[in-house]
């Protein structure tokens, strides 16, 4: 094996634990220096190195971005994966709930079987939208998530594309093709001899809206033109 790829902290740690020979590229969410993945930016150390989502601020963007749709809405529901260290999210979600006047319900779930668990949940506690923590569990189970959110009708804020490109309502963060792009790079330098303690923790800023328009009219729902401006793509 020449090269790992890794897509979120929990399979990093995993193969950092594994392995301190095979180079390690990742891409997370969560600070890798804070949560002691690597020593520092410019020189991780060991056979680690890789793409930081900067995920902060997207808190109170999401949340922003609801309001700005469902201004009457007052109750809002996280979805978190406790397993998930990008616990950053929550507090400044919080922060952002509290300065919109919006109460935050947090919900839990790390399983398939959880999800219908929660929902009900959310039911019970009259969430009018939902916004969900950046989560590899979570995308990997991104359809039966909007089929519920749909089965419940409602709105709901994702994290990438990939929810609404299968039916979420909108997303708004980090470019996974420019993530993955930046990957590639950085795997084709290992390949080419380079070692990882040499490639600097590359820092990915790039995020895009992204608005489901077909799925605002199934739930009756008029994105305001504002809101529509300011997407980076509208799906009829």
């Amino acid at each position: 094996m020449d090269a790992i790829v890794c897509y979120d902290a929990p399979a990093a740690f995993a193969a950092k634990a594994a392995t301190s020979n095979i180079p390690i590229v990742f891409g997370i969410g969560t600070d890798p220096v804070k949560v002691g993945l690597v020593d520092r930016f410019n020189r991780p150390g060991g056979n680690l190195t890789g793409v930081y989502n900067l995920v902060t601020g997207l808190a109170s963007k999401h949340l922003e971005l609801l309001h700005d749709l469902l201004p009457a809405a007052r109750t809002i529901a996280l979805f978190v994966n406790p397993n998930n260290p990008n616990h950053v999210y929550v507090p400044e979600a919080l922060t952002a709930a509290n300065a919109l006047g919006l109460h935050l319900e947090v919900l839990t779930a790390s399983a398939e079987g959880d999800l219908e668990a929660a929902f009900k949940i959310m039911v019970q506690q009259r969430a009018d939208a939902l916004v969900m923590i950046a989560d590899p569990f979570f995308i990997a189970w991104r359809k039966q998530f909007v089929a519920l959110a749909a089965r419940w009708a409602t709105p709901a804020i994702y994290p990438v594309r990939y929810f609404a490109d299968v039916g979420g309502l909108m997303s708004y963060g980090a470019d996974v093709d420019e993530l993955e792009w930046q990957l590639g790079i950085y795997v084709g330098k290992i390949l080419k001899g380079a070692k990882p303690v040499d490639l600097p923790i590359q820092q990915s800023t790039k995020v895009g809206l992204v608005i489901n328009h077909k799925t605002a009219t199934a739930l009756g729902l008029t994105v305001p033109p504002s809101l529509l401006a300011r997407a980076d793509d509208v799906i009829e």
